[in-house]
């Protein structure tokens, strides 16, 4: 016998919301081998990271966004430096820190496989703001073959670059 909302409504009313900003990097190794995706989406409390990657050694990784938007195999040095545009030194244990490039480690299990899930205020989606991962020349993740000792300028003694991934 309910008639549901529109029984009492007798125009429509449009109803939207605006989209949340999203983007995603499809995360490549050195020999061009797909290992998973990173979206990024804005939200209220800063931008999402979420992922499944695989293929990566067993351990703890260094993960960090890179200041060029470029992943040119194998060894991915197209990517630049860290992103920095707070031009502060590596790392969250350093007093004169962190990049806004650098992300908390990654643990792969012993197959590999990451699962990746935070939230961070340090950058956003926002094309035009200083610290937008959307600049002139793009922004790039990449993975390190070591953990991130978070204090050591430039980059954690993370050692090489062993997966890349185009912000877009």
């Amino acid at each position: 016998m309910l008639g549901g909302c529109n029984f009492f409504q007798k125009e429509k009313i449009p109803v939207s919301a605006p989209e949340a900003l999203s983007a995603k990097a499809i995360m490549y190794d050195t020999n061009e081998k797909l290992v998973g995706e990173i979206v990024f989406t804005e939200t209220t409390k800063g931008v999402e990271l979420t992922a499944i990657l695989n293929s990566l050694p067993p351990g703890d990784h260094g993960i960090h966004l890179h200041e060029f938007g470029k992943c040119e195999p194998p060894k991915f040095e197209s990517a630049g430096a860290h992103f920095n545009p707070t031009d502060k030194k590596h790392g969250v244990e350093n007093p004169s820190g962190p990049h806004v490039g650098d992300l908390p480690n990654i643990t792969a299990d012993e197959s590999g496989e990451v699962h990746l899930n935070f939230i961070t205020a340090d950058f956003t989606l926002k094309k035009g703001e200083k610290n937008s991962l959307f600049d002139e020349d793009g922004t790039s993740v990449v993975i390190h073959e070591k953990a991130d000792d978070y204090k050591t300028d430039p980059s954690g003694n993370s050692g090489a670059r062993i997966v890349c991934g185009v912000v877009e």
